[in-house]
């Protein structure tokens, strides 16, 4: 009989331990699974958008928005990936470029990632355009943004030609094959197909901020004048969600993703040789000077497919 009850004792000791062993068990799991899914991504988005693999060399890495591209498949395809903050410091560059990235932020929210735009110094013409395929905008108030529009620059040097005695003949294969040189006067006819281009690009932009902004086309094109605006009257005219710096977009995403907690920051694309020598603040401490400079000397192609342009006009 004694020895029955010491039985039944230790048997119950056992059961109470393994039924405790397998609490502890689902509570790490659980554990492991709330921490996997609180993870936030920070892609980065500087200089100028320019499509294919870019440039790079030992000190510099520069352009090519198919490292961003796999980037967003990165965060797409990490499932402990809930929110994705697309880091912002351009002053946009050329349209084919921008709408390709555009599209695949466009699936990345359609899989059910929060993606938030947190703009830095600059974030215009095609940084706007990746702005506006995302969940909630956040800017600084003095950030540039805006610069909604398209151009195609083109310059006449005949008569500078004539001065130096420069004659320049063609074989065409066609009547337009050397639409806007810059060595003779614009046709008619070649000006009517460029402004043709240009509003279809145009209008495409303006498709895209008014399905990402969800307003008019009309009230976008009254604000699509290819003028800049500060993050402050972004806001304003609802161009822009919130004020704040990237850890508000930060704290934003966790919100809208319904993270709970403190999240994982997964931190994608890598620093070049020359940031980590003399850090971030090198290119971008220069990159509102350049927007300026670029925008006062009508250089830079905003918003244009620059491969419309003769190698010679585009930007390097």
């Amino acid at each position: 009989m004694y020895k029955k009850s010491v039985m039944v004792v230790i048997g119950i000791f056992v059961l109470f331990s393994l039924v405790g062993l397998a609490s502890m068990a689902n509570s790490a799991k659980e554990r492991g699974k709330a921490n996997r899914s609180g993870k936030i991504a920070i892609i980065h988005v500087e200089g100028v958008i320019l499509g294919g693999r870019g440039q790079s060399t030992v000190l510099f890495e520069q352009g090519g928005t198919d490292q961003v591209i796999k980037q967003i498949h990165e965060a797409r395809d990490d499932k402990d990936v809930q929110a994705v903050v697309l880091r912002i410091n351009s002053p946009g560059g050329s349209a084919a470029a921008s709408q390709e990235v555009g599209e695949e932020l466009k699936k990345l929210r359609a899989q059910g990632k929060v993606v938030v735009t947190s703009m830095g110094d600059v974030a215009a013409s095609g940084g706007y355009w990746l702005a506006a395929c995302t969940d909630k905008i956040y800017a600084n108030p003095t950030t540039m943004t805006g610069s909604i529009g398209v151009y195609m620059p083109y310059a006449n040097w005949e008569e500078l030609y004539k001065k130096v005695g420069i004659y320049q003949e063609k074989i065409k294969s066609g009547p337009h094959k050397d639409i806007m040189s810059p060595e003779r006067q614009m046709t008619q006819e070649e000006r009517e197909i460029i402004q043709t281009m240009v509003n279809d690009i145009y209008n495409q932009f303006v498709d895209v901020v008014a399905e990402g902004r969800k307003m008019d086309k009309d009230q976008v094109r009254k604000l699509a004048d290819g003028r800049i605006y500060t993050g402050n009257q972004g806001k304003q005219l609802g161009l822009v969600d919130e004020l704040g710096n990237m850890y508000d977009a930060i704290d934003g995403a966790a919100q809208l993703a319904g993270i709970v907690g403190k999240p994982e920051i997964k931190e994608l694309g890598k620093q070049t040789p020359w940031q980590m020598l003399f850090g971030p603040s090198e290119k971008i401490s220069t990159l509102l000077e350049q927007f300026l400079f670029q925008k006062a000397q009508n250089q830079l192609s905003f918003g244009i497919p620059l491969e419309a342009s003769p190698e010679k006009w585009q930007v390097k």
